[in-house]
């Protein structure tokens, strides 16, 4: 068994294999003068079990190629099996046809990694369940859900679990249930990505502590205004924990800026300097979680046990 680290989040494959007692897999994945990636593995790989991680978040492209060109070099190096863990998936959100002419790319990086050379992938928190579908190779959908529960059982109490979105409340609702505590659901309308609007709150959260739950916070226009919506509604403090902080543009301003009291994200993204020094948010490493689903994996033994 091996693991090989690409270069968009080398802290967590290090984390990884740290707690693992593993050293991660000499390689070298780098540009050339042009730009063009070339990936070179300096170790052998006939027969191993090897694990590439690698999450394709920004830069997309550049991380995904990194990804798919390191695959061909494990497969061509006679790899027995080759797992693409990826911690957060990006194009994820296009998971179907939004309007005529549009295109389903989810569907697409799942063909590339799989014609890559991929026998298994390992992700965290797809946005959407049928993303499993397009894939034609056995996939592992890991949740940060534990990594979650246990950060609130120790931080808060008479706590209300609210879900951003109605797309959202099988998530929430599975977090509420862990901790017994009562679920609230935001009816919002999006008048086109990245801009939404709070309509209506479900559920009465006056006096209580609230805690939004997602799995993606992009442009945190979302996040922001439910929280408004919430300290509103009577709320005595709002707090966020989400799987994948993409934090792109202006979010990490707008986090700051607003009512929440904490956004909790994980280290599927590697955190950028401005999401360090912001007072209001905070990373959960899944490194733990992320090793031993690699070790079940490779011991051919249950991952969804993980999650009972």
């Amino acid at each position: 068994m091996k693991i090989l680290a690409c270069n968009s989040n080398r802290p967590l494959a290090e984390a990884i294999a740290e707690y693992m007692t593993m050293s991660i897999t000499k390689a070298s994945v780098r540009r050339f003068s042009d730009m063009e990636v070339f990936v070179e593995v300096h170790e052998n790989v006939r027969g191993e079990d090897v694990f590439v991680i690698q999450s394709t978040c920004y830069p997309t492209n550049d991380n995904l190629m990194e990804l798919l060109i390191t695959l061909d070099a494990l497969k061509r190096g006679s790899a027995r099996r080759i797992t693409a863990v990826i911690p957060y998936f990006g194009y994820a959100r296009q998971d179907r046809k939004s309007g005529p002419r549009t295109p389903i790319s989810a569907k697409l990086v799942a063909n590339l990694i799989t014609t890559a050379g991929a026998d298994r992938v390992v992700t965290l928190d797809l946005h959407s369940g049928q993303i499993q579908g397009f894939f034609d190779i056995p996939l592992d959908n890991l949740y940060a859900a534990p990594v979650f529960v246990n950060d609130i059982r120790a931080r808060y109490d008479n706590v209300m679990i609210v879900s951003p979105d109605v797309g959202g409340v099988v998530r929430a609702r599975a977090i509420a249930s862990r901790i017994d505590a009562d679920l609230a659901i935001i009816d919002k309308r999006r008048e086109r990505a990245g801009v939404s609007e709070v309509m209506n709150i479900i559920g009465d959260v006056k006096g209580r502590r609230c805690i939004l739950v997602d799995d993606i916070v992009d442009s945190a226009g979302t996040l922001c205004n439910a929280a408004e919506a919430l300290m509103k509604s009577g709320a005595v403090s709002v707090s966020a924990y989400v799987t994948h902080g993409v934090l792109s543009g202006g979010a990490v301003a707008r986090v700051t800026s607003s009512p929440l009291e904490e956004l909790v994200i994980t280290d599927s993204i590697p955190a950028t300097e401005a999401m360090k020094l912001a007072h209001n948010i905070r990373q959960s490493t899944i490194a733990p979680l992320m090793a031993e689903s690699i070790q079940r994996i490779s011991e051919e033994r249950s991952v969804s046990s993980l999650f009972d």
